[in-house]
C-alpha cells in the first residue's frame, strides 16, 4: 500500500492567498496610520527593522491584529529570552533569501582552458515568527510605550516632510486636480497641498508619483513591459508605487495614499497576485530599492546644499 505524502508547504502561495483574501474584502490595511511601541516599522528581536516584503507583511499583520509591540521573533529566540508563546497563538510566515554555490571542486576547465566557475543558486526559505504581544515572560523592553500622534495643521506643509521632498532632484509641477508621473517629460504633476485637508495624504500621493519616476532608465530602469492603463505591466508598476509610498511613509510619518481607492485600483493588485504567486516578493524588493533611492537622493542633495552654504 502506497504511503500518502504530505504536500510541501509553499510560502509564496500561502502568503499570496492571504493577501488576496484581504484585498477581496476591499481593504488595504497597511494604509491605516499606526505605530507600535513608538516604532513605525516591525522589528526583529534585536531591534533591527524588517525590510522589503517582510516589512510589508508584518506591518499588515500588526495593523490587522492590533498589536502594540513592534517586535517579532521565532520560538527559539523567545525561549532564549526565558519566554514562551501563549497557548493557541498563531504564527506569521516570513521569508528570507540566500544563495549557495557549488564547492570549488565543481569548477571545471573548459575546452579553451578557462576555468568555468560553478553556478550560484538563489533560494527562498520561510520561517515563522510571533509578535511580542503573543509571548509571555519577555523583558519589558519588548513592550515599549506608545508615542503620541502629532497634530498637523490642515492643508499646510509639514516641515520635515516638505524638506525631504523638496530636495529630491525629480521635477514636480503643482496645480490642477490630477497626480501623475509623465515619462516623456520626466516630471511629476501634483495638486497643491491646499487641496488636501490632511497634509499627510498630500505626501502619501507625492511619494506614490515619485516612486513611478524612479522607473526611468537613468534612475532604476524598472521595466515590466509595455504599460497601458489597466494592463498587467501597469498593474505591476502600481503595486511598486504603493509599496514604495508605504515604506517611505514609515521613514517620514505618513501612510500610502492615492487620490482614488476604488474597485479598479484593487483590481490592479488582484489580477497580478492571482496570476503570479511570486509577484508580491519581486515587487516589494523593487519598492524597497525605490524607497532607498529616494532617500539617498534627498540626503545627497541636502548634503550638497550644506556644503555650498559652508
Amino acid at each position: 500500500m502506497a504511503r500518502s505524502r504530505t504536500s510541501k508547504f509553499d510560502a509564496s502561495e500561502a502568503i499570496t492567498n492571504e493577501l488576496i483574501r484581504i484585498i477581496e474584502r476591499g481593504v488595504l490595511p497597511w494604509r491605516k496610520p499606526w505605530t507600535a511601541g513608538g516604532s513605525a516599522r516591525p522589528l526583529r528581536h534585536n531591534s533591527e527593522p524588517y525590510q522589503g516584503v517582510n516589512n510589508f507583511l508584518l506591518t499588515m499583520r500588526t495593523v490587522m491584529a492590533g498589536y502594540t509591540s513592534p517586535f517579532w521573533m521565532t520560538v527559539p529566540q523567545a525561549n532564549t529570552l526565558g519566554a514562551k508563546i501563549r497557548k493557541g497563538e498563531r504564527s506569521s510566515v516570513v521569508v528570507y533569501y540566500g544563495q549557495s554555490r557549488a564547492q570549488a571542486d565543481d569548477d571545471r576547465v573548459t575546452n579553451d582552458g578557462d576555468i568555468e566557475e560553478a553556478r550560484v543558486f538563489r533560494f527562498q526559505k520561510s520561517y515563522r515568527v510571533f509578535n511580542a504581544d503573543q509571548i509571555e515572560g519577555l523583558p519589558d523592553a519588548f513592550h515599549p510605550d506608545a508615542c503620541s500622534v502629532p497634530d498637523h495643521t490642515p492643508s499646510a506643509p509639514i516641515l520635515h516632510m516638505q524638506a525631504f521632498f523638496d530636495t529630491i532632484d525629480i521635477t514636480t509641477v503643482f496645480g490642477g486636480t490630477e497626480a501623475r508621473y509623465n515619462p516623456p517629460v520626466d516630471k511629476v504633476f501634483m495638486p497643491s497641498i491646499e487641496r488636501f485637508k490632511n497634509p499627510l495624504n498630500f505626501y502619501g500621493v507625492w511619494a506614490h508619483e515619485l516612486a513611478h519616476a524612479t522607473k526611468a532608465p537613468h534612475r532604476l530602469n524598472r521595466d515590466y513591459g509595455l504599460s497601458r492603463f489597466g494592463n498587467t505591466a501597469y498593474s505591476r508598476e502600481e503595486i511598486v508605487a504603493e509599496l514604495t509610498s508605504c515604506f517611505l511613509g514609515q521613514e517620514l510619518g505618513f501612510t500610502a495614499h492615492t487620490l482614488e481607492l476604488n474597485a479598479s485600483y484593487l483590481y490592479h493588485w488582484l489580477r497580478v497576485l492571482r496570476s503570479d504567486k511570486t509577484a508580491i516578493f519581486k515587487h516589494a524588493a523593487d519598492a524597497q530599492k525605490a524607497c532607498d533611492y529616494l532617500i539617498a537622493r534627498s540626503e545627497a542633495d541636502r548634503a550638497g546644499a550644506t556644503d555650498q552654504a559652508a
